[in-house]
């Protein structure tokens, strides 16, 4: 509790966790949704949003509000676990390669660099258009999250290769202190805050590429998810139809959501640095 009250206080930490929360408020009301996601012309097609249908409904005769809760909890769930997955390759390859140095860090390091200077955007279509078949959820966040590590695991190489020159690692090893425990109980409190951030700015990644492969149509349009809705409005020509609700509502709620994780950055990285830790105890 006092974490959260210690973070709240950051104003860009709390409007950002407020958007979040109410994005997943409406990802959490899909599960009560009365309508198929899956089934056309459930609804009138095209009315402008109303009481009865907050959002309106598009050319499909489905309800946007309650295709948005779908898309809303899809793409959450597809940016957490794209993430997560990334987050573990960059934590392992960075600290293997920081730590250990020598040929481990170049081969590693080479590897990291490969993905890095590769034409990342287009590997990822070309695998893409191979198992266009079988784009999934959970397909698509294996298949972002196995390419999206390099540069986050560079990063906390780097900050490895600094705590490794400084006097605690040395009093640690010459006093016999395990491999394990010097990472988990030193290294962890400077690189979490590197793995946080990362992690959010990830996500924000993963929701991007999502969007853009549905936008070329490399993903399952039958899975309600931002692109997707982006996709089918675009496809129907909402806006040349005057359906600006099918339109805004996709778009509105993606720039939400990057801002809501950019300023959740923000906040968390500066909270969890060791060296604002410290600044704020010295303060009290």
């Amino acid at each position: 509790m006092k974490t959260l009250r210690d973070l709240c206080r950051d104003s860009r930490f709390s409007l950002g966790a407020v958007v979040v929360l109410i994005l997943l408020l409406l990802a959490l009301l899909s599960f009560f949704s009365p309508y198929d996601p899956i089934e056309w012309r459930v609804v009138q097609r095209d009315l402008p949003p109303s009481w009865k249908h907050l959002l309106g409904t598009d050319s499909k005769g489905q309800d946007v509000f309650w295709q948005m809760t779908f898309a809303v909890r899809n793409s959450l769930a597809l940016a957490v676990f794209a993430a997560a997955i990334s987050r573990v390759i960059a934590v392992v390859v960075g600290l293997l390669a920081g730590y250990s140095g020598g040929l481990i860090d170049r081969v590693l390091m080479f590897i990291s660099d490969g993905f890095l200077v590769m034409p990342l955007f287009l590997i990822i279509v070309m695998l893409a258009m191979l198992v266009r078949e079988h784009m999934n959820t959970v397909n698509l966040a294996l298949l972002l999250g196995a390419l999206g590590w390099a540069w986050d695991a560079r990063l906390i190489r780097s900050q490895v290769l600094s705590l490794r020159e400084r006097e605690f690692t040395y009093t640690a090893i010459l006093s016999g202190t395990p491999t394990r425990k010097l990472i988990f109980n030193e290294y962890s409190l400077f690189i979490t805050p590197l793995v946080f951030t990362t992690l959010i700015n990830n996500m924000a990644w993963v929701v991007g590429m999502e969007i853009t492969l549905a936008l070329i149509g490399l993903t399952n349009l039958n899975i309600p998810t931002l692109g997707a809705m982006l996709r089918w409005a675009v496809s129907y020509q909402a806006m040349l139809l005057g359906l600006w609700w099918w339109l805004l509502a996709p778009i509105g709620v993606s720039i939400a959501l990057f801002v809501a994780l950019y300023l959740v950055s923000l906040g968390t990285s500066e909270y969890l640095d060791p060296r604002a830790r410290i600044q704020r105890v010295g303060a009290r």
